[in-house]
């Protein structure tokens, strides 16, 4: 894989761009005594040159993307996946630009791959400054689309892995639209760390383009043949939405937002910070209906707990608290449901 940006997309590189960030040195000091001790246990382990470069390209690359994201968090943004074949011609183009522009109507970020075909419509609907972009340096396919190139928003990456990484940790919302290779496997990484639970909650949508088939075959794969064959379980299915309408795709992502916020686990407890208190007889039902995700106890409204101090600006925010099993994340994602609707029934 080539080092080289093509000459239509000269931005700076990661080793250009990176500048040692300001992080509270006394809170975080521990954390960097633990990067530079294993720095030097790879000395003393006789790392090879190959492994040093590849570690120390990661690094580089993370530490900027952290960097470029870090005035961003307090935006809601959404990854969007799709082939860089589309051409602007096709059905799935427009779809993407229409689901684009709808999300930044609605103040969020798009996300995408940076290049061309959906990942350029997703752009050229939301616009430059409602843009973000994530590129691959390929020798073929991935230059950086009109619509982000050159933009501070824009990363330029070596790796696959540390791309994934960065789309998923930063995304509040995927959406994936028809593509190929790529786009089935950032796909089903996200189901895979959804279901694990080594992501945090976020609303997955299929979306095809008014009357298209791309998904179908594949959702039915998934409903008829791995849950059939005891793959996956059947609360599993409640981690995506398929669709062909942009206007239920919007409602999805924007839905799964409505009293619920985010999370966090504080020792052995996940907190759902809440936009809105829910009503006690809500809390009851949860309490009923949804004992089997619990390690022991119950589900409990509370304040921000002393250990979320760090996060003041969500301070004010009611908490849903319970001693979660770690293990039911397609139930996890049916009781964020309720607490959206206000009630059980869908």
């Amino acid at each position: 894989m080539s080092d080289t940006l093509s000459s239509s997309d000269t931005g700076p590189t990661p080793e250009q761009q990176f500048a040692a960030p300001t992080p509270d040195i006394d809170r975080n000091a521990d954390l960097i005594d633990r990067i530079k001790e294993s720095a030097d246990r790879l000395a003393s382990n006789h790392t090879t040159r190959g492994d040093l470069k590849i570690l120390s390209r990661a690094m580089r690359e993370l530490g900027y993307a952290f960097k470029v994201f870090r005035p961003y968090r307090q935006h809601r943004k959404v990854t969007v996946f799709g082939s860089a074949r589309t051409p602007s011609d096709h059905p799935n183009y427009r779809q993407a630009v229409d689901f684009g522009r709808a999300m930044a109507d609605q103040g969020w970020l798009i996300m995408t791959g940076a290049a061309s075909g959906i990942m350029e419509a997703g752009h050229v609907g939301a616009g430059r400054e409602k843009s973000m972009g994530l590129n691959i340096m390929l020798p073929f396919e991935q230059d950086s689309n009109p619509v982000i190139a050159g933009d501070h928003k824009l990363v330029h990456m070596k790796y696959f892995f540390t791309r994934k990484l960065v789309f998923v940790k930063e995304c509040d919302a995927v959406v994936c639209l028809p593509g190929g290779f790529g786009t089935l496997d950032e796909g089903l990484e996200v189901l895979t760390l959804l279901q694990t639970g080594k992501r945090d909650m976020v609303p997955v949508v299929f979306l095809d383009s008014p009357g298209g088939n791309f998904w179908r075959p594949f959702i039915d794969y998934v409903e008829n043949t791995l849950l059939d064959q005891g793959m996956i379980s059947p609360e599993d299915l409640s981690l995506y939405r398929l669709t062909d309408s942009v206007e239920e795709a919007v409602d999805e992502i924007r839905d799964f937002y409505t009293v619920y916020h985010s999370m966090r686990y504080v020792r052995d407890r996940l907190v759902l910070r809440l936009t809105r208190q829910p009503e006690p007889a809500l809390i009851e039902a949860l309490n009923h209906e949804f004992t089997d995700i619990l390690a022991d106890g119950r589900f409990t409204l509370s304040d921000a707990l002393p250990e979320e101090s760090d996060e003041p600006e969500l301070a004010k925010m009611k908490r849903l608290v319970m001693h979660f099993n770690r293990r039911s994340l397609g139930r996890l994602r049916q009781l964020i449901d309720c607490l959206n609707r206000g009630r059980l029934d869908g």
